[in-house]
């Protein structure tokens, strides 16, 4: 088992920073905002997640800002809870193989966000934890989303699992205003759907889908990002049944994981866990174009389906 090193850095303007490394992958997160993990990838390369450049470093202020990284938001999507900027300080724990990240209670919503990131034999758990401080009962699913680094394609399983006689349906895609079919960015495959990020793009794209097998996964520059979380069966999930969804625009591409809905009352908290693997010397296209179902199911597959690839429990009490 490799060591793990927690260390106080500071990266790209902010002062604040928590790096966690076995020495091949390592995490960066910032505590001068979020909370956020700006940075993850193997150690002396380029990171995973995208960086925007032009607001890494920056603090303060009443506009939220994407910065870039892995975020925890709440879902359904709205403006006014969504949005709630995460730019002041949050405080920082270190434990056992990692750091836990806590933010204040958001004034205008009543939740508080933590994020648990520890660090065992290269596999990252993240455990996303809401609770409600407020004075009424909120319902929400946790939405965590990886802002992945542009030029590469998201994958997401479709359910095999189905009716005996086929007779009912076992799929649900989730489908945005501005989502166009004939994107060719978008493959619906028979087994797959894929989403490239094009920086060539005009406009967005997004799709949801009910991902029974509990993984999705990011393809860039040959290297492999696996997000690992527990499907609930018998439980409501927003966005029409999402428990995936891949949003891309000119700039990056979102590889995002969605716990069920549930209804906190004051004081209650729930939760939600991914876990994070990364590979590379897998046989995997240096070109993500060239990322096709067939590849999938023979190189992405085996290494899903060997490894325990559930994120853990997803509650609420």
């Amino acid at each position: 088992m490799a060591q793990i090193s927690i260390e106080k850095i500071p990266y790209k303007g902010w002062p604040n920073c928590y790096r966690v490394s076995n020495g091949v992958v390592e995490l960066i997160a910032t505590t001068d905002v979020g909370p956020r993990i700006i940075r993850f990838g193997f150690a002396d390369e380029p990171n995973e997640f995208c960086e925007f450049e032009e607001q890494v470093g920056e603090t303060g202020g009443d506009e939220w800002r994407i910065y870039g990284g892995h975020r925890l938001w709440h879902s359904p999507e709205s403006r006014a809870r969504s949005y709630y900027p995460d730019n002041m300080p949050i405080e920082a724990d270190e434990i056992d193989g990692g750091i836990r990240l806590r933010q204040y209670t958001e004034p205008t919503t009543g939740i508080a966000k933590t994020m648990e990131v520890r660090m065992e034999d290269g596999v990252v758990t993240v455990r996303h934890t809401m609770i409600n401080n407020g004075v009424w009962p909120v319902t929400l699913a946790l939405w965590a989303l990886s802002v992945m680094a542009p030029g590469g394609v998201a994958v997401a399983p479709q359910t095999t699992t189905a009716h005996p006689e086929g007779l009912l349906p076992n799929r649900w895609l989730a489908l945005w205003p501005y989502t166009d079919l004939t994107d060719k960015r978008l493959t619906l495959g028979k087994r797959f759907v894929l989403l490239r990020q094009d920086t060539s793009a005009t406009g967005p794209c997004k799709f949801g889908l009910s991902v029974t097998d509990g993984w999705a996964a990011y393809v860039n520059r040959g290297h492999l990002f696996v997000k690992g979380f527990d499907y609930l069966e018998g439980f409501t999930y927003p966005d029409g049944g999402a428990s995936v969804e891949v949003y891309t625009n000119e700039r990056m591409l979102e590889l995002e994981t969605l716990s069920p809905l549930f209804e906190l009352e004051p004081g209650d908290v729930a939760e939600h866990v991914e876990t994070w693997r990364l590979y590379r010397n897998v046989g995997l296209p240096e070109d993500s174009n060239a990322v096709t179902e067939d590849i999938v199911e023979e190189k992405i597959l085996p290494l899903v389906t060997g490894s325990s690839r559930k994120g853990g429990c997803c509650c609420c009490c």
